[in-house]
């Protein structure tokens, strides 16, 4: 074979030299961004178990499922217990229709609806009389520090397991004034009556209806509720007794169900001897009947107290 002559390696180089440069291949077109997935929402009216009365004024413990890590009711935080258990409470003008929601582990929601029955209360109109009086300026000063050292104590959150205990009556006696009662004078509507009066003899035990932490006990005296017990019974429920005559525990102390916290009086804003009891989960006011059932062996009469 001849080797290649000068004309041959001329055409050759004339080729090589007529191929076009190498181009980089294009960069990979980039990745749409994750779109965001909504977690699922899912409707059960019966996935939460309710124990107690789902009714203006009332209290319930709720259960809600295993794997639930918070619980809110009509949007608001609700304090969950490590056994999955939360406390529930409907002011006197509660609307009728609430919403449970948990959040689960997962991140999806559980989502109830319950209903709130609605109540009748006792509303007595007296044309005659006249409505508020203006106080004075002195006492308005008194009553502000007085009003901060109560509220002060309906928000400790003490751990307590009272919230979830059956409970008993502080005082059995005659029922003189009852919860959601108001009255009207002079076209001026008071305060309703957030709680019940039981009319008893003054120097009647007092007795703690679950256990709990004492967050405020008199001495001072207040203006208006006299000797006063606050007792905080876990979970934002706590129980105040009013116009005490003598006081037995202190603040910080731990009483338990049926343990002596004090006796009634008459002291404060009273026309005679009894005990004002109050019952509150967080900011709504609660019915006692409805927490600890019916007194036993129970009279009761108009709002008198």
């Amino acid at each position: 074979m001849k080797p290649p002559g000068r004309l041959s390696l001329i055409l050759v180089a004339a080729v090589a030299g007529c191929a076009p440069p190498s181009v980089p291949p294009p960069p990979p077109t980039p990745l749409p961004p994750p779109v965001a997935i909504r977690p699922l929402e899912r409707v059960d009216d019966n996935a939460f178990a309710f124990q107690g009365a789902l009714a203006q004024g009332g209290y319930a413990i709720g259960q809600a499922p295993p794997d639930a890590i918070s619980v809110t009711l009509d949007g608001r935080q609700v304090m969950l217990a490590p056994n999955r258990r939360f406390a529930l409470g409907f002011n006197r003008d509660a609307q009728e229709r609430s919403t449970v929601e948990a959040r689960m582990a997962d991140g999806s929601r559980l989502i109830a609806r319950i209903r709130i029955a609605q109540r009748r209360y006792d509303v007595q109109s007296i044309p005659g009389l006249p409505g508020r009086s203006q106080p004075s300026p002195e006492y308005e000063r008194l009553r502000k520090a007085e009003r901060a050292r109560i509220v002060e104590a309906r928000a400790q959150r003490n751990a307590s397991d009272g919230w979830q205990q059956r409970w008993i009556w502080p005082v059995i006696g005659r029922m003189s004034g009852v919860y959601g009662s108001q009255r009207v004078l002079g076209g001026v509507p008071r305060n309703p009556h957030y709680g019940v009066d039981i009319a008893v003899p003054s120097g009647t035990p007092i007795v703690a209806p679950a256990d709990g932490v004492v967050a405020l006990a008199s001495p001072p005296q207040f203006s208006l509720e006299g000797n006063l017990v606050i007792i905080d019974h876990g979970m934002g429920v706590n129980t105040a007794y009013l116009h005490l005559s003598r006081v037995d525990v202190r603040r910080g102390e731990r009483v338990r169900r049926g343990q002596r916290i004090g006796t009634v009086g008459t002291t404060g804003r009273s026309t005679g001897p009894h005990l004002h009891w109050a019952v509150n989960w967080l900011d709504q006011r609660l019915d006692p009947e409805l927490v600890a059932g019916t007194m036993p062996g129970a009279s009761r009469r108009g709002d008198d107290g």
